[in-house]
């Protein structure tokens, strides 16, 4: 009997997370969104069994709205505490998504609104929401705070492969993963795992509406991607994809080393 709070369920991989982790009825499972209507409008018309699955009201962008989202969550969880906090919700940016960051140069207003409003949602949104939920993490019995990273906040695999798209939204993922082995230092002693994990290259239909040149710099981030690792395929299911994290964070333990760390959804750095 596992108690779960996900945030950004509404869709895509997200969806996903409530699908399988809400299957146990035994399982607790408490998604948060921004937008709780037609969520769980959603709920009824694909997920109208299941009883365990509690639909709240939160927004990253907003310290207040992250505030009332928890009290709720204490209200629905109680002295079960949460097992799990999987920080799922972000924002993924399109502004700076395919081309180089000085593709930027001469467009200063954008970037740094783009900058500061990745930094509140993906870096910031996710620290008050631990800070807010940590008590309640205490009273579980897994203790586990899982980040949904992206391998593209690696600074290695950025190296290796060439890959000048998408800057500040790597940059916010990577400073996210420094946060998370942040407050695994303060919270190991205590027996809570915190841990960053990126679920691969996901197709949830993101890609449906670029254009023309933007499908050309997406095409030559996917030869680069095949070239990396020869056995890439092309993205993997929002299926395939909760199934190995929930794999990877299973095995993970304080005692085995995986405290603060940033890995693949297969649970090393081989990130597709």
């Amino acid at each position: 009997m596992s108690v779960y709070v996900v945030t950004g369920v509404s869709r895509g991989i997200g969806w996903e997370f409530m699908k399988q982790l809400s299957e146990n009825p035994a399982d607790l499972f408490v998604g948060i969104v921004r937008n709780k209507p037609a969520t769980v409008d959603r709920v009824k018309a694909e997920l109208s069994d299941r009883s365990n699955i509690h639909i709240v009201e939160g927004d990253l962008a907003s310290y207040a709205s992250l505030k009332q989202a928890a009290a709720e969550v204490e209200s629905i969880v109680g002295d079960r505490g949460i097992d799990y906090i999987v920080a799922n919700g972000g924002l993924v940016s399109e502004f700076d998504a395919f081309g180089p960051i000085g593709a930027l140069a001469d467009k200063p207003e954008v970037l740094e609104a783009g900058a500061v409003e990745l930094l509140k949602i993906n870096v910031l949104g996710n620290i008050h929401l631990f800070n807010l939920l940590i008590h309640l993490v205490k009273k579980g019995k897994a203790k586990k705070v899982i980040t949904i990273s992206s391998g593209v906040g690696d600074v290695d695999l950025t190296n290796e492969i060439d890959n000048t798209g998408g800057a500040l939204y790597a940059a916010s993922k990577a400073q996210m993963n420094l946060i998370v082995a942040k407050f695994s230092t303060q919270y190991k002693p205590e027996g809570i795992l915190f841990i960053s994990i990126s679920p691969g290259l996901v197709e949830v239909g993101r890609y449906k509406n670029i254009t023309p040149e933007q499908m050309q710099g997406m095409g030559g981030f996917i030869q680069k991607l095949a070239a990396y690792a020869p056995h890439f395929k092309g993205p993997i299911s929002p299926e395939e994809s909760v199934k190995c994290v929930r794999a990877t964070w299973e095995k993970a333990s304080i005692e085995n080393g995986s405290a603060g760390a940033f890995v693949s959804h297969n649970g090393d750095k081989q990130w597709v």
